[in-house]
């Protein structure tokens, strides 16, 4: 048989193809998956191998990493100062073949050792969503194996499980991103309860913009975090949102302009040098960037104790629960050591998950994948990418707060 009559039979076979994945059980056999992540400016691919519980043992398994590749597109968005939609989902295309490649080889498996595929549908810039979504509806189609569909919010809010730490739900998480900033009470692997959000914008964006303000370049966050570590954590007397209410959200916006307020007085004042352009002095620099990330970790402590006493109420049989830490502003050292301080107060005990695992990766992804496919949960070929995707879709919209609530 020639090439080209090889190729129009398989062809012939995927359109004559039901639009639905193969269907599956729940299983006790070790589970390996692909996994894939473009939901913004990393194009990430791992393979994670899910091995079930010993006999009497309770629990969803130990997940083993086979491969985990990680391609950052900090340097294409750079120049911008953030993430530009049309350059993410164009980097998507090109580097993710070579990047599923490159996984199967890392891992030592080829594409039949593959029980299933895993990525991202949402939430997140619907180009790069489509990017990746899309091709592991390929790889399904083509290898005839389980698509899943997972929610990022999900693979951050289990990924502290892959630590090994015994965290299991229920547990209090704080997830802090780029895009999202809420207080969820983790049920189980696949039960959520919003306690609160942001009203305005999420932590991480305001860590970006404040380095914008400043021309510390991208990403901002950990720019900041460097440049606070050099700086007087008192002398700007940032205010703390939401401070002490009832309610569990959050609020940046005002602290944000408290930040700009504070810079253009110094410049104002004379506080500033010419270097191609008006900047301020180091100092001024650093002790701003102390001074507004002490005002985050107040905010975040006393927000989380607001949490803390309504998770109780939730799960009163909860001794000693866990306080879960994740998303991308997890990774900042100031924020995991104060609430490790409030935790121990509160009687909770911190999880977090290593710094790589922090932020957007396919490790994640392909271990959520894991958990639905053992459970028996799959996916059709018709399933969408969902820019907006809540973890509890059913929470009330919080007050100011629009789409993001």
């Amino acid at each position: 048989m020639t090439k080209a009559s090889e190729k129009g039979r398989a062809v012939a076979a995927a359109e004559q193809a039901p639009l639905s994945s193969p269907a599956s059980a729940p299983t006790s056999a070790p589970l390996t998956v692909l996994g894939i992540e473009t939901s913004c400016d990393e194009t990430a691919v791992a393979v994670l191998r899910l091995h079930p519980a010993p006999p009497g043992e309770d629990g969803p398994g130990r997940a083993e990493v086979l491969a985990d590749i990680v391609y950052s597109q900090v340097k294409e968005h750079a120049a911008f100062g953030g993430v530009v939609p049309e350059i993410a989902a164009r980097a998507h295309v090109a580097l993710l073949d070579r990047l599923l490649r490159a996984a199967l080889d890392e891992a030592g498996l080829r594409w039949r050792d593959i029980d299933a595929v895993a990525a991202t549908a949402g939430p997140g810039l619907i180009g790069g969503l489509l990017v990746g979504l899309m091709s592991a509806k390929a790889i399904a189609l083509a290898h005839r194996v389980p698509l899943l569909a997972v929610n990022h919010l999900q693979a951050h809010a289990l990924s502290p499980m892959l630590a090994g730490a015994g965290v299991r739900p229920p547990y209090l998480l704080l997830l802090v991103s780029g895009g999202h900033t809420q207080l969820i009470s983790v049920d189980d692997i696949d039960r959520y309860r919003r306690l609160g959000t942001t009203i305005d914008d999420a932590l991480g964006e305001a860590f970006d913009k404040v380095a914008k303000m400043l021309d510390l370049g991208y990403p901002g966050g950990p720019a900041v975090e460097r440049l606070a570590a050099q700086g007087d954590a008192a002398r700007f007397d940032f205010p703390r949102p939401m401070l002490r209410r009832e309610e569990c959200h959050f609020s940046f916006s005002g602290l944000k302009t408290a930040v700009r307020t504070a810079i253009l007085d110094l410049a104002g004042s004379g506080a500033a040098t010419q270097n191609g352009g008006s900047s301020l002095r180091e100092q001024d620099r650093a002790d701003i960037c102390a001074s507004f990330q002490q005002a985050v970790v107040d905010t975040l402590a006393d927000r989380v104790r607001c949490a803390m006493g309504r998770f109780r109420g939730l799960h009163p049989q909860a001794r000693q629960p866990w306080l879960v830490l994740a998303g991308g502003v997890a990774a900042n050292a100031a924020i995991r050591a104060a609430l490790e301080e409030v935790a121990r107060a509160e009687g909770f005990r911190l999880a977090a998950p290593p710094v790589r695992l922090c932020t957007d990766n396919a490790v994640m992804v392909a271990h959520v994948g894991a958990l639905k496919l053992a459970r028996g949960e799959v996916d059709g070929l018709d399933v969408s990418a969902r820019p907006r995707w809540p973890l509890d879709e059913a929470a009330e919209p919080a007050p100011f707060a629009g789409v993001k609530g």
